[in-house]
């Protein structure tokens, strides 16, 4: 598996798994009491039999969960859902592009001087940093969102300053594979470089535990972060959207 040849609907299904997910032939629809898309959106693999059908299928499903239909885009979605969708009144969202990195580049320049925590799980301090940036479902979505994190084994670092934990990040080690969730700093500690201390603390523990190969998602739009990990080594390689369709359309 080469850096332009990961199968990224895969990895980021695994790495960011919803809690409630039903099959219907090779798509898969996901449910995590509407917190984030990535969980609670299909995704379309392969080609159904009936294309019609399947859609009206995870309409159904998400209507009885009062949630949006939401289909997640990505590199394994059939040729031709994104004009059916379209017909149907389902609009583009959330243009989100792949970006990939040796570990070994992104953990360049990493100094283990203990500024950076690392952590098997996620604790109350690395949430409320988390969730202070990332958290655009209210307070009692975080509930949902830290199940969603506990749903595999992953590494959380923290960074610190003044005794308070001011820019996090998420790695989950997928064979020799490292997916990168959950980047986020503060608005008071940003402009000092903690974003990258973060970054190169957890690519070089998945460098110590056999990882070769990194990669992340990240808002296309979103230029402070792309720049961000374009430093650390990270290139382009693809992207996703979503379709998305309101209740009162269906």
């Amino acid at each position: 598996m080469t850096l332009e040849n990961l199968d990224f609907d895969e990895l980021v299904h695994r790495a960011w798994p919803a809690p409630c997910q039903e099959r219907f032939g090779g798509w898969v629809f996901r449910h995590a009491s509407g917190v984030t898309k990535r969980a609670n959106s299909v995704l379309p693999l392969g080609e159904p039999e009936h294309v019609g059908a399947a859609i009206e299928a995870a309409e159904r499903f998400y209507a009885a969960r009062g949630l949006p239909c939401v289909f997640s885009m990505g590199p394994g979605a059939p040729a031709g859902l994104d004009d059916h969708l379209e017909a149907r009144g389902y609009r583009v969202v959330d243009r989100t592009a792949y970006m990939t990195a040796s570990v070994a580049s992104v953990a360049r320049g990493f100094s283990p001087d203990g500024e950076v925590e690392l952590a098997g799980e996620a604790s109350r301090e690395w949430l409320a940093a988390w969730w202070a940036v990332d958290g655009r479902f209210g307070d009692q979505g975080l509930a949902a969102a830290a199940g969603i994190l506990g749903g595999v084994p992953a590494t959380y670092a923290g960074l610190r300053r003044d005794g308070r934990v001011v820019a996090v990040g998420r790695s989950v080690l997928q064979g020799d594979t490292l997916g990168v969730y959950c980047m986020a700093t503060l608005p008071e500690a940003r402009r000092q470089g903690l974003g990258g201390a973060v970054l190169r603390a957890l690519a070089a523990d998945g460098r110590a535990r056999g990882a070769v190969r990194a990669y992340l998602v990240v808002i296309a739009s979103n230029a402070a972060a792309v720049a961000l990990y374009e430093r650390h080594g990270f290139t382009w390689a693809g992207g996703y959207h979503y379709r998305v369709r309101s209740r009162e359309e269906t």
